[in-house]
C-alpha cells in the first residue's frame, strides 16, 4: 500500500481504474448514437480516402475514430475505443497538473478520481465524438507546459504547443488556449523570471505559434489523398474559410439546445440515447455529476476569493482555467448551444475542488476531500445505469433520474 502514496504508482493505478471503467460494456449500444451518426461515416470516408465528409470540423478527431475502426473493426468497440483512451489521458492529465502545482499525491489523486466519476467525462469517454479527443489534448498541453516551468522548458513547451495545435485539429474550440498559453507565459515570466528556465519570451511565443500552426495543418494530410475532391496546397487555406462559414451558419431550433449561462447549473443535459437497443430499453444521459458540477462552483468561488486576498498564484491559475474555457462560449458566434460544449470547463471543476481541498482541508476540515469523494462516488453510482446504457425496466424509467423538468 505504501507504493500508491508515491506519484507514479498512484498515477498508474488511477489510469488502470479509469480505463477499465470506461471500457466495460463499451459495445452497448451496438448501434450509432447521437453525433456518432456524423463522425463515424466521416471516419469511414477517411479510412477509404474517398471524399470529404463532415467538413465543418477539422480531420484529426475523425482520423482517430478511423484508427479505432482499423484496430477493432467497424463496430461499436471500434467507433469508441480510442475515446476511452482519451478519457483516461484526460484523467491522468488532471493528475499531472495537480501534482505539478501542489506536489501532493493526495491532491492529485482527489482531482483525478473526481474526473473519473464526473458524468461528463464518463459519457464522452464512451462515445465516438470529437470533444473527448480535444479535451485530452488540451489538458495534456496544460500539464506539459506546467512541467516545463521548472525543467526542460523548451522540450515541454514545444510538446504543449504541438498538443494545442492537434487539439485545434480536432475542434476549433481549442483555439483560445493558444492565446491563453501565450498570455500565461508572459504574465508568469514577468513575475517569476526563473520559470521556464532557458526560455525567453520571443522564442517561447515563436515556438507556440509555429509548432501549434504546423501541427494543426498536418492534421489535414489525409484529405490530400482523397479520390474525390482532394485538398491541395492552394485550396488548404480557402478550406478554412469554408469551415468557418459552416461553423457560424444559423441553424434551426434543436430539442436539446441550451444557453451557455445554463450549463453550470445543469438545467438542460442531453440524452445521447433513449430507445430500445440490444433487446432492452436503454438510455445515455450526458449529465455532470452534481457533486462535482455544483461543488466545483463553490470551490471556484473559494479559490478566486483566496487568490484575490492572498495572491496565491496556483489558486488564481486554477480559477482562470475554468473562466477562460467557459467564458469564451459567451462570445463564440454559434447560433445554437448544447450542454456538451461545457465538457472542457467541467473538467477544470475537478481541478478546482482538489485545489480548494489542498488549501482549506486542514484541522476540523481535514477529511473534506474524502467526504466529497464518497458523495461523488455515490452520485456516480446512482446515475450509472443511464450513463452506461444499462437495461431499464420500462419506457418511462427515465423519470427515476430526471431531477428537473429540463432533464426530460
Amino acid at each position: 500500500m505504501r507504493a500508491i502514496t508515491r506519484p507514479l504508482p498512484a498515477a498508474v493505478l488511477i489510469g488502470l481504474v479509469a480505463q477499465a471503467l470506461f471500457t466495460i460494456r463499451l459495445g452497448t449500444p451496438s448501434t450509432l448514437m447521437f453525433d456518432e451518426v456524423h463522425y463515424v461515416p466521416a471516419a469511414r470516408a477517411i479510412m477509404a480516402l474517398s471524399h470529404p465528409l463532415n467538413t465543418e470540423h477539422p480531420l484529426l478527431g475523425k482520423t482517430l475514430i478511423a484508427a479505432g475502426i482499423a484496430l477493432f473493426g467497424d463496430n461499436a468497440i471500434g467507433w469508441r475505443a480510442l475515446s476511452t483512451v482519451a478519457g483516461t489521458a484526460t484523467v491522468l492529465g488532471v493528475y499531472g497538473i495537480l501534482w505539478r502545482l501542489f506536489g501532493s499525491v493526495r491532491t492529485a489523486a482527489t482531482g483525478a478520481v473526481l474526473t473519473i466519476v464526473n458524468g461528463t467525462v464518463f459519457v464522452q469517454a464512451r462515445i465516438g465524438m470529437l470533444d473527448g479527443f480535444m479535451a485530452a489534448l488540451v489538458v495534456g498541453a496544460v500539464a506539459a507546459m506546467l512541467w516545463g516551468m521548472r525543467e526542460r522548458a523548451i522540450v515541454w513547451w514545444t510538446t504543449g504547443s504541438v498538443m494545442l495545435g492537434l487539439a485545434i485539429g480536432v475542434k476549433w474550440a481549442a483555439a483560445p488556449y493558444v492565446a491563453y498559453a501565450g498570455a500565461a507565459f508572459l504574465l508568469l515570466k514577468w513575475r517569476r523570471p526563473d520559470r521556464w528556465p532557458g526560455l525567453s519570451l520571443i522564442p517561447a511565443l515563436a515556438i507556440l505559434c509555429l509548432a501549434s500552426a504546423t501541427a494543426y495543418l498536418l492534421t489535414f494530410a489525409p484529405a490530400f489523398f482523397y479520390a474525390d475532391r482532394p485538398l491541395t496546397l492552394s485550396t488548404l487555406l480557402p478550406f478554412q474559410s469554408a469551415m468557418y462559414v459552416q461553423q457560424t451558419q444559423v441553424l434551426g431550433a434543436h430539442t436539446y439546445q441550451s444557453d451557455w449561462w445554463s450549463w453550470p447549473l445543469l438545467l438542460r443535459p442531453i440524452w445521447y440515447l433513449y430507445e430500445p437497443a440490444d433487446g432492452a430499453q436503454r438510455g445515455v444521459l450526458m449529465v455532470g455529476n452534481p457533486a462535482v458540477m455544483w461543488g466545483g462552483l463553490v470551490a471556484l468561488a473559494a479559490c478566486g476569493r483566496t487568490f484575490i486576498r492572498e495572491r496565491y498564484p496556483h489558486l488564481g491559475g486554477v480559477t482562470a482555467l475554468w473562466f477562460g474555457s467557459y467564458a469564451v462560449w459567451a462570445i463564440i458566434p454559434k447560433s445554437l448551444g448544447f450542454f456538451y460544449y461545457y465538457y472542457l470547463p467541467s473538467i477544470w471543476l475537478s481541478v478546482a475542488i482538489a485545489a480548494a481541498c489542498h488549501r482549506f482541508a486542514h484541522g476540523r476540515l481535514k477529511d473534506w476531500d474524502e467526504t466529497l469523494l464518497i458523495v461523488a462516488g455515490g452520485t456516480f453510482a446512482y446515475f450509472y445505469p443511464i450513463m452506461a446504457a444499462m437495461p431499464l425496466a420500462a419506457a418511462d424509467s427515465f423519470r427515476r433520474w430526471t431531477w428537473f423538468d429540463g432533464w426530460v
